[in-house]
């Protein structure tokens, strides 16, 4: 399959933060207002939910010509056909992943420091996803928050993107990609909006002053 491209906006629909929206409509939303890149994200344990829903969020993407990826499962990856996947710190070790994913898919994988990228470099991921940057309600981070400093020291260099993730909203996100990385990942500051399609807007042209 063709490889699709890594996105500067990549938005994370996340089940604790959708308003009542489904996962496919806040992904048509925030694309219409210029995400690049839609991570599926649902903890469920029911894996015909997931498939179902990560179906219809392809299906979005697709028509669209926007990045798909989904969070964590490779198997629900591989079962939908997304584009790619993110693996967390405690999900399955990229090296594995590229394994049973090939080199045709993206896979991007969670870091916290320098040593972290390089062996998610190793491991043949294709970008990283570096937090958290800031403090974030979206999703529970036993760790603080790691600030714009360490987005420097990271991304300087790096041999793959980084995306920059965790309490990024359109205040903020301009200060990330002046310190140097490639895009940055959202959930609340697009999914709890009122407005997806605004927020995803401002948020890209704030990626685009500074890019």
């Amino acid at each position: 399959m063709p490889r699709r491209t890594i996105g500067r906006l990549h938005v994370i629909t996340c089940a604790d933060t959708r308003m009542g929206r489904s996962h496919a409509e806040l992904a048509e939303l925030a694309i219409l207002g210029g995400a690049d890149t839609i991570q599926y994200r649902s903890k469920s344990p029911d894996i015909r939910e997931m498939i179902a829903e990560a179906l219809a969020v392809r299906e979005v993407c697709a028509r669209h010509g926007v990045t798909f990826l989904v969070n964590d499962r490779v198997d629900v990856a591989l079962a939908v056909d997304a584009d790619g996947v993110h693996l967390g710190r405690d999900d399955m070790p990229i090296a594995t992943a590229r394994r049973m994913l090939g080199d045709g898919r993206i896979i991007g994988g969670t870091v916290r420091n320098r040593e972290h990228l390089m062996g998610a470099f190793r491991e043949t991921a294709d970008y990283v996803g570096l937090g958290p940057i800031f403090g974030t309600s979206s999703k529970i981070v036993p760790i603080s928050p790691l600030g714009l400093a360490v987005v420097r020291e990271v991304a300087t260099g790096s041999p793959i993107p980084v995306i920059g993730i965790a309490g990024i909203d359109a205040g903020n996100a301009g200060d990330v990609i002046a310190a140097g990385a490639y895009g940055v990942a959202v959930i609340g500051a697009v999914c709890r909006a009122d407005d997806v399609t605004a927020a995803a807007r401002e948020l890209r042209e704030r990626i685009r002053e500074r890019a």
